[in-house]
């Protein structure tokens, strides 16, 4: 019997992990992939044209196995282990609505390919949903997370500037990472042609220097490679296999299984509690029971939907918890597809050193302090660099000995202005478990039915107009631009399908992350978040996640869960 059972490792089942076992609980994580180790299963010393064919994936594996993963722009030779393999756990959608789900099924899980922007929400995004009417209003505000944000920032290492914007809070930041030359250019035009626009430096959990507490993990600094997709040796960015979990063992209170898939977990009726959860060994195919005090489901958006629906019995016949219905609906994804980018005139003798791991930032600034004929709003990034020799090579600049001597010079200065707008909650996008498929290991696949709503797409060409205009403003040819909404999921923000409220009957978690229905069952993965904001939400899953578990000890303590 364990204190705690863990369903998934990934940013927020690490975060869980980490403090129930500091806090002295006995805690297991299940893992339904392979471990990672860290460091030794890393490709990051690699060049990319040192990595197995040039880093690309052969042709007829890729159609095999990776069709839906191969498309996502870090997927290499080097990297493919990350990636689940989409023939042994397909999933449907309908036909015309197609949904594109990346997914990494490991120890660390999406930890090891994240994008690292670490962005707080304000209550400009708490209160939203109240505010306009749209999906359940948030039980909780900033300040309700404020300390924690504090919390996990610290821990983590998250570099950045301080701004002072109401839209996105400033935080316990390391040093931030600099504009180069092109970007302060761009800086200093944008906010001169448009006042309330920002270019600010990424907060992104990168570390440009080395606290203590990093230290005390083996953590090192950003080497400014960018060749993060392929794991960090130096653990520079954080990742459960970096950081919480690692110190989850240090405690010594921390068991890991991986390869164990979670198909459903166990409800007793009568003390309407959960007793622990039915695992499939995803090599052996053997059945096994793991019993725990309390569950955190922690698996990612829809496999926690897939495993609540799943797990069925007489009190709950539609999915454990699942009183108001609401379990698998209102899934949203932030909204791609908005770019505009350009070859930036001059500064033919400046250059930069190293790579940036990640864009400078544009934070919302439209339906802020004024309302614009939509709702919510959207964040841009920006990023300037010099044209490498592949996109050199595109460029009409002859045969022979003398184009290879020009292919070995930097190419012209390029800009890239794009985002990703705010998806409204919309019961009708939702999860449910397929009637008659299953995966390579008998489970029900999910069926994803999700599409973007009038105000998303308004979103999208706002967003879209508006790089257009600053790349315009800023002297920039625009020489490609986005033509809408990207389809849901590819911007790798799955929320919602079992979120936070403050009515059971129209939510499935309370304001702890803790299920209505189940005392003792609670979910902190994207899964309970209530809307989805302009900001990258996985610093949110992580404040959620140290919360979530502070409360759940002291629940405990009070024999309030059992």
């Amino acid at each position: 019997m364990f204190d705690a059972i863990v369903v998934g490792s990934g940013i927020s089942g690490g975060w869980v992990a980490k403090e129930l076992t500091e806090k002295g609980l006995k805690v297991l994580v299940l893992e339904r992939g392979p471990n990672i180790e860290h460091i030794t299963d890393y490709k990051d010393g690699l060049m990319p044209w040192e990595q197995e064919n040039g880093g690309r994936v052969p042709e007829d594996e890729v159609a095999r196995d990776y069709a839906v993963q191969s498309t996502v722009y870090p997927f290499s030779s080097a990297n493919k282990n990350f990636w689940v393999n989409d023939r042994e756990s397909p999933y449907s959608t309908p036909e015309g609505k197609p949904f594109t789900w990346y997914r990494g099924f490991h120890l660390g899980g999406r930890s090891l390919m994240w994008g690292r922007m670490s962005l707080r929400w304000s209550d400009l995004d708490f209160a939203a949903n109240k505010k306009d009417g749209h999906g359940s209003d948030w039980p909780i505000r900033y300040a309700d997370l404020a300390p924690w944000y504090d919390h996990v920032e610290a821990f983590a290492g998250v570099s950045g500037s301080h701004e002072g914007l109401s839209q996105l809070p400033d935080g316990d930041f390391l040093k931030p990472m600099g504009l180069n030359d092109v970007e302060a250019d761009f800086k200093k035009k944008i906010e001169a042609k448009f006042p309330g626009r920002t270019v600010i430096p990424p907060r992104v959990a990168n570390l440009t220097e080395v606290r203590d507490v990093q230290a005390e993990l083996g953590r090192g600094p950003c080497q400014f490679r960018s060749q993060c997709h392929n794991g960090c040796s130096y653990g520079a960015y954080f990742s459960s296999l970096s950081a919480t979990l690692p110190a989850a063992r240090k405690t010594g209170n921390l068991t890991v299984i991986t390869n164990a898939i979670v198909q459903s977990v166990i409800h007793d009726p009568v003390t309407n509690r959960v007793t622990g959860v039915r695992v499939l060994d995803a090599k052996t195919r053997k059945g096994s029971t793991y019993q725990g005090k309390m569950v955190f489901l922690n698996a990612s958006t829809i496999p926690t939907a897939q495993i609540l629906l799943a797990s069925t019995n007489a009190a709950f016949p539609n999915g454990l918890a699942n009183s108001s219905g609401m379990v698998g609906r209102n899934l949203m994804d932030h909204v791609g597809g908005a770019f505009a980018v350009g070859m930036y005139p001059g500064f033919a003798d400046r250059y930069y050193r190293g790579r940036r791991p990640q864009a400078n930032m544009i934070p919302r600034y439209r339906n802020v302090d004024t309302q614009e004929d939509y709702l919510r709003g959207f964040g841009l990034g920006a990023m300037a660099f010099r044209a490498n020799w592949q996109m050199t090579s595109m460029m009409p600049i002859g045969i022979g000995a003398a184009a290879k001597e020009r292919m070995r010079k930097p190419g012209p200065w390029m800009i890239f202005v794009g985002g990703g707008a705010e998806m409204l909650p919309n019961p009708d996008n939702r999860v449910t478990l397929h009637p008659t498929r299953k995966d390579a290991w008998g489970m029900p696949i999910p069926h994803i039915e999700c599409s973007h709503g009038d105000n998303d797409r308004k979103l999208v060409a706002a967003a879209q107009a508006d790089a257009e205009a600053m790349l315009t403003a800023a002297g920039v040819p625009i020489m490609g631009k986005g033509k809408g909404p990207s389809n849901p999921g590819s911007t790798i923000h799955e929320m919602g399908t079992a979120h936070m409220g403050t009515d059971p009957k129209t939510s499935v978690l309370n304001g702890y992350s803790q299920a209505h229905d189940v005392p003792n069952l609670f979910i902190t993965d994207g899964a309970a978040m209530a809307s989805s904001a302009t900001q990258n939400p996985s610093l949110t899953y992580m404040a959620l996640s140290a919360r979530a578990a502070h409360y759940a000890v002291e629940f405990l303590k009070a024999g309030k869960i059992l």
